[in-house]
């Protein structure tokens, strides 16, 4: 395929993105699946590009959200500068908590991380200066200096440019020198080291970056809703970003966005499909776990690599004088 396809797609995309939130009457689907996107672009990175597995991305989400909250309501600091504080703040925890964590490979990563989630839930619930039992409250409205927004439309737009900031900065981090450095842990972490790359740091720096795309997602999410707890982070939540990243394409800058949008429009789809009359309450949950299941079986035996990398195959393969 050549690049002007390519290009035209994404300008396609984005316009039709920045239109959304003009005929949408609710933000609150697009905003989440907008922040969904943010996540698992970081996700996508982690696991994709240096092999690094993570159930337990909601943790970095929830430290942004918190930031944002304790920030605003108990420290005074302006909005503007707490949501740039918090992927910052989510970056230097992942960094903590990585060295040690990071020793771990494979699914004991997986649950590892997994582990951090529920260890980070507990701390909100249990600890008043992080919330207790009642969460955080009150978090007022996102504005820069005499500017506050006054309804759901401006925070559409807000998690958009956070989605272009992430996406730009994947695009830079891939192709640069960190980026050949990450690519190599996805095959050997012996023969990169062999090569001369610092595997140990190299992993955590990934980590770090991933952490901090979900610590802005979770950020915007705090001042959308405005509410923190430890409820707000279900494990669920963090599985969903894993299947998105799958279903979407591991180790591609689109991929997490792909996979954010096919994912939330189908939960959407079977959210108003289990909430018919004559179904039972506990429909939706069976309806949701199946989808999941189904969806991960159907990716795995159709599209192994996800939707961005065979498509991209398809286009490939395709004889030069076939139509686009």
């Amino acid at each position: 395929m050549t690049r002007r396809p390519s290009t035209l797609l994404v300008v396609v995309a984005a316009v039709a993105a920045c239109i959304a939130p003009l005929v949408l009457s609710d933000q609150t689907f697009f905003v989440h699946t907008v922040l969904a996107a943010v996540v698992v672009s970081g996700l996508s990175m982690l696991m994709g590009y240096a092999g690094q597995a993570s159930l337990g991305q909601g943790a970095f989400v929830a430290v942004g959200a918190l930031t944002v909250a304790l920030g605003t309501t108990r420290w005074g600091l302006p909005p503007l500068v707490v949501l740039l504080l918090a992927p910052l703040v989510a970056g230097m925890f992942a960094t903590v908590v990585g060295r040690p964590l990071l020793r771990l490979q494979g699914h004991y990563l997986a649950f590892g991380t997994l582990a951090l989630l529920l260890m980070v839930q507990t701390a909100m619930s249990s600890i008043d200066a992080l919330g207790g039992a009642y969460g955080v409250s009150g978090i007022p409205a996102f504005g820069v200096g005499g500017w506050t927004v006054t309804d759901q439309r401006p925070y559409a737009y807000l998690a958009l440019a956070c989605l272009a900031v992430v996406l730009w900065s994947s695009a830079r981090i891939v192709d640069s020198r960190f980026g050949r450095a990450m690519r190599a842990l996805s095959g050997s972490e012996t023969a990169a080291e062999s090569a001369g790359v610092p595997v140990g740091w190299t992993k955590v720096g990934v980590f770090a970056l991933s952490a901090a795309f979900a610590g802005l997602a979770g950020a915007v999410t705090a001042f959308f809703t405005p509410y923190v707890s430890a409820d707000s982070f279900p494990p669920l939540e963090s599985f969903t970003y894993v299947i998105m990243a799958v279903v979407g394409g591991l180790g591609t800058i689109w991929g997490g966005v792909v996979g954010a949008v096919v994912v939330s429009v189908l939960l959407q789809a079977l959210n108003t499909v289990s909430s018919q009359p004559g179904l039972p309450p506990t429909a939706a949950p069976i309806i949701q776990y199946a989808a999941y299941g189904t969806v991960l079986i159907i990716a795995l035996l159709f599209l192994p690599r996800g939707i961005v990398p065979s498509v991209g195959s398809l286009r490939l393969r395709r004889p030069q004088g076939s139509p686009a």
